[in-house]
């Protein structure tokens, strides 16, 4: 019975800035669902190849300031990887938000995500069901696109609009180019379609 209540009050710690942060003790449904679809197209993607997909769990070590547990993340120079986590910067790395912690995945580890040299960063938001994705230039990570997933319903009542009606979405964003291979495109189904 202690072990169960110790259990339940288990939290994962992240290192930001120097400073030991507490992250939520259980996220959402959505928020694993999500994490665990974009782990699943990265994995079965990378199956074979030189990069490879870690899931949420996995510690990354930035520097001696910065210790992360993000939610998924690409790794292509396999001596990153260690037994206790992967050292130094990912190729890609994704945070889906929880509302405890989404301020510092904007602000602090975003800006050590960008120093340390990722090249690609994704911002998951389940509740707009969204994706903001950066690109690493000149060692800050630069906001290049916000995906919105859309329903085919919703898709299709869009379509059905007039031309010129104002609430008619011009272009419908259905995937994601991964930037950092050449033939990679996440559907956004595929991340919150059942969510």
């Amino acid at each position: 019975m202690d072990n169960l209540a110790y259990k339940d009050d288990y939290r994962i710690s992240e290192m930001i800035d120097g400073v030991t942060v507490m992250m939520s003790p259980r996220p959402r449904y959505e928020h694993v669902a999500v994490s665990g679809n974009i782990f699943v197209v990265f994995s079965i993607y990378l199956k074979r190849k030189t990069c490879k997909a870690f899931a949420d769990g996995f510690d990354l070590y930035l520097d001696d300031k910065n210790r992360f547990v993000p939610d998924c993340m690409i790794v292509c120079d396999r001596s990153k990887i260690k037994h206790n986590g992967i050292h130094g910067a990912p190729n890609l790395v994704v945070e889906v938000l929880s509302r405890s912690t989404a301020e510092n995945d904007r602000t602090k580890k975003k800006d050590a995500y960008a120093r340390a040299g990722v090249s690609e960063y994704w911002i998951v938001d389940t509740w707009s069901k969204s994706v903001e994705v950066y690109y690493n230039r000149d060692n800050k990570l630069e906001l290049n696109h916000i995906y919105y997933y859309l329903t085919d319903e919703e898709i299709a009542e869009n379509d059905a609009l007039p031309a010129d009606d104002i609430n008619k979405i011009k272009t419908i964003d259905t995937k994601i180019k991964v930037s950092i291979f050449d033939d990679l495109y996440v559907k956004l189904k595929d991340i919150f379609e059942d969510i």
